[in-house]
């Protein structure tokens, strides 16, 4: 791939050591763009017939587009707001209740740990917690689900593979995991999988998918019903819902957010050749490039386990270190009560991200 031709789609990148993608991702341009045009065409054409047709297009391009990179048919794939929406609408429609377990990790990211609690205070099922790297063994008798992330977002590691015989069904936010690096849901064993459009896939903020296995489909109730979900809106009381993943997508996408999902995605399948696997293969190995000389540097690297793209590293005060770099022009974050900072690494950053983080973490 022609790393360089990549960055330049992104403006940030003109000024900023921008390693923040586990948060969002940076906006190519191209996606602006689009997202322009389909907001001149609103304002020149109206909002009419033609404009629900055009928004119904691109619906359909973006979700076979999130299909593609989750190895699954494009029917199996609802569109969503965010990871969180995704995770919410699996735990709020499988009804569980008092007897039921639900099992998950200790590295849980706020997404998730907040439907998990609103399951345990609204229908009475049990949370178990379980350290990362123990979930796969971790199952027990009353264990109805496991809910938990495809990479962690506090240290990077992935989650062992074991998990795809834990014998119950499996929710994994893939917060960290789409687009950053190789998805496949059905090697993955997971029941669902919810992902965000904003972060790796560098789209706008308020997209997201969720895949749902036709299996757990059929088990899922949805209580939020509207016009986008529904086969046959115009049938009123008796309207039914979709009978694919469509069931479960967000209520309303404007045309513009979905045309600026779908723009992104392009820029960086075009700048793979086609395909994504140069993309993931080039931010995993600058990651692996600067984990070696963050710990060369005396920084110790949390995980230890596969390097995917995320690179946490030790810091005696990561609030006031990562507001001392974003004034020196580079971005990352803290990981809240941890004593660890976070640097995603994409496929659009080059050594000399890496270089000006190294010499400002010297300074």
């Amino acid at each position: 791939m022609d790393a360089p031709a990549l960055r330049q789609q992104f403006p940030v990148l003109e000024h900023l050591a921008y390693l923040n993608a586990g948060t969002d991702g940076p906006l190519p341009l191209a996606a602006i763009q689009a997202a322009a045009r389909q907001l001149r065409l609103e304002a020149h054409e109206g909002r009419a017939h033609s404009h629900f047709e055009r928004r119904a297009e691109l619906n359909s391009s973006l979700r076979r587009s999130y299909a593609s990179l989750l190895g699954c048919p494009a029917e199996d794939v609802a569109l969503t707001t965010c990871t969180s929406e995704g995770l919410a609408l699996v735990l709020g429609g499988l009804g569980l209740g008092a007897g039921d377990e639900i099992l998950t990790s200790d590295e849980e990211h706020p997404g998730l740990l907040g439907s998990l609690a609103g399951a345990r205070e609204l229908s009475g099922v049990a949370i178990r917690v379980a350290p990362w790297a123990e979930v796969p063994a971790a199952v027990g008798p009353h264990t109805r689900l496991i809910a938990c992330s495809h990479v962690s977002w506090m240290t990077g590691c992935a989650i062992a593979a074991e998990l795809a015989q834990a014998g119950v069904p499996v929710l994994l936010d893939g917060a960290q995991g789409v687009g950053a690096i190789p998805t496949d849901v059905r090697a993955l064993g997971c029941a669902a999988y919810a992902g965000p459009g904003q972060k790796w896939l560098c789209g706008p903020d308020g997209t997201g998918m969720l895949y749902v296995s036709p299996e757990l489909r059929e088990r899922l109730a949805v209580g939020r019903r509207g016009y986008a979900n529904l086969a046959d809106p115009g049938a009123g009381l008796e309207a039914r819902l979709h009978d694919d993943a469509r069931r479960l997508d967000a209520l309303s996408l404007s045309a513009e957010t979905v045309a600026c999902a779908l723009a992104a995605c392009e820029v960086l399948a075009q700048a793979g050749g086609g395909g994504w696997d140069p993309i993931h293969k080039r931010a995993r190995l600058l990651a692996a490039q600067f984990a070696a000389q963050l710990a060369a540097a005396g920084r110790e690297v949390a995980g230890g386990g596969e390097q995917t793209t995320l690179v946490t590293f030790s810091s005696p005060d990561p609030p006031a270190e990562r507001e001392r770099l974003a004034a020196r022009g580079i971005v990352l974050r803290d990981i809240p009560g941890r004593p660890w900072l976070r640097a995603s690494v994409g496929a659009w950053n080059d050594e000399n991200d890496l270089a000006r983080l190294l010499d400002a973490l010297d300074g």
